[in-house]
């Protein structure tokens, strides 16, 4: 990229220190915000084979259909938050959805009822409704292309970490029985990990700024550097301003194949958030060992040390080749195959070392997935249309808990539903490979909703497929 250097500097050193200092200002803020926002989405969880069940009465199914409710109330906003985050700006709009995502999570303290849960699942999803998409979009408005994998993969690492600190200090806090007003330790673990959101929230207002020009952290040389290196990526992009953008979404065929191949991941991951701890806590009646709370969310959170690791390691690899489809496509189907034979283990640590493997499969792949809908969309299109992957993807976050909570009280067992989740896993692996052909050929006459193909789109197209 020919950018001209300032004040004499070259611009390879200019462009070093201007990632170095997003990577150590805005990545990791934007990661805690991420960290906090899986933890409370994931938190029930935690509750829900320790006390929380017996306290409110739940089936298996229940519980699965009250932690995939949260998905619907999710998606009811997630487009129209996409978009009010690019007009309103994100420093504003990602502090409103924390800060009210923390005071409807607080609520879950008081719940006294399967009905009062499914309600307040319902509208959590709608507290949170954005956030994901608008922290993916916030990155790409920093970062440019060719940087844009390492700083995901760094925001990503939020997920599985949060299971790693989170899982144990959730069974932590739950062993603090009656230590607040006598409040039940799974009531207790919802109240704690609620009020970092809130706090987080107001602190965004402060830290995150909406464009490089209003950091006062960034020199001049490195603001006209990162303005003209994203302004010149910008051009020849998808863009579109409104109803426009809309159309350029939702009329785009690659941005629908990308969603349900996100649906897949999305499905896997969360049959394993909101039932590993479930299938843990089965370890018992299983193998015939017991563990206490802490040794439970310390077990939980296995799986995930080494997910962070491959997480780490295959983006830098992705980073440095490029982003090419079998970073993508093979760890799915490595996931896919591998979720069904855990339970078929014979014994809690070959258990667990087969989850572990899964987790680490599905982490690798979907940072540099989110690497792809940027390089070919922008401005207002790539709010709608990170928002529409994201919408179409989360729908597996509604179907994976409601279908493996009734599959499991169907058969007796969580077998039948962990092939579930393998299947949607492989297909997601199957449709990145059919997506990497369909574009590799492109000559430029092929149109989207009467569009013709842009030179960025056939670009990123030759390099998913190779």
């Amino acid at each position: 990229m020919d950018i001209p250097a300032t004040r004499g500097i070259p611009t390879s050193v200019v462009e070093k220190t201007t990632i170095r200092k997003i990577a150590i200002r805005i990545v990791p803020f934007v990661a805690l915000m991420f960290f906090i926002n899986f933890l409370d989405r994931t938190a029930i969880s935690f509750a829900a084979p320790n006390g929380m069940e017996a306290d409110l009465g739940l089936t298996a199914a229940q519980f699965g259909f009250a932690s995939g409710v949260f998905f619907i109330g999710y998606l009811v906003l997630e487009v129209p938050s996409n978009l009010a985050l690019h007009k309103f700006g994100a420093r504003i709009w990602l502090a409103r959805i924390m800060i009210t995502w923390g005071i409807v999570s607080l609520l879950f303290t008081w719940v006294q009822n399967y009905p009062q849960l499914v309600g307040l699942r319902f509208l959590l999803g709608i507290a949170e409704a954005g956030f994901f998409p608008g922290a993916i979009l916030f990155l790409s408005t920093w970062v440019p292309a060719r940087h844009r994998g390492k700083m995901l993969a760094l925001f990503y690492l939020a997920q599985p970490l949060t299971s790693v600190i989170g899982s144990p200090l959730a069974g932590w806090l739950m062993t603090h029985e009656g230590l607040l007003g006598g409040l039940a330790g799974w009531r207790f673990m919802f109240l704690c990990v609620s009020i970092p959101a809130i706090i987080v929230g107001v602190l965004c207002l402060f830290v995150l700024k909406d464009k490089p020009s209003q950091a006062k952290w960034l020199d001049e040389d490195e603001k006209v550097w990162l303005e003209t290196a994203l302004a010149k990526e910008a051009q020849g992009k998808n863009d579109g301003h409104g109803k426009g953008a809309l159309r350029s979404a939702f009329g785009n065929g690659r941005v629908w194949m990308l969603a349900f191949v996100y649906f897949g991941f999305i499905y896997g991951l969360y049959a394993l958030s909101f039932f590993l701890p479930t299938i843990i806590d089965g370890f018992q009646e299983q193998f015939g060992t017991s563990f206490d709370l802490f040794q439970k969310g310390l077990i939980t959170a296995i799986p995930y040390v080494p997910a962070a690791v491959v997480l780490y390691f295959w983006s830098r690899d992705a980073f440095r080749r490029g982003v090419k489809v079998w970073h993508i496509a093979l760890p799915a189907l490595v996931g896919g195959l591998s979720i069904p034979v855990a339970l078929f283990m014979n014994s809690p640590a070959a258990t667990v070392a087969v989850i572990a493997v899964t987790a680490c499969a599905i982490f690798a792949a979907l940072p540099n997935f989110w690497t792809m809908p940027t390089q070919f969309l922008t401005g207002a299109a790539a709010a709608a249309g990170v928002a529409l992957i994201n919408t179409i993807g989360n729908l597996g976050g509604f179907a994976a808990p409601y279908i493996t909570g009734i599959v499991s009280e169907w058969t007796g067992g969580y077998q039948v539903p962990m092939f579930i989740v393998g299947f949607f896993m492989v297909l997601s692996s199957i449709l990145m490979v059919i997506v990497s052909r369909q574009h590799r050929g492109d000559t430029g006459t092929a149109t989207t909703s009467g569009t013709t193909t842009t030179d960025a789109e056939r670009a990123v197209s030759t390099e998913a497929g190779r």
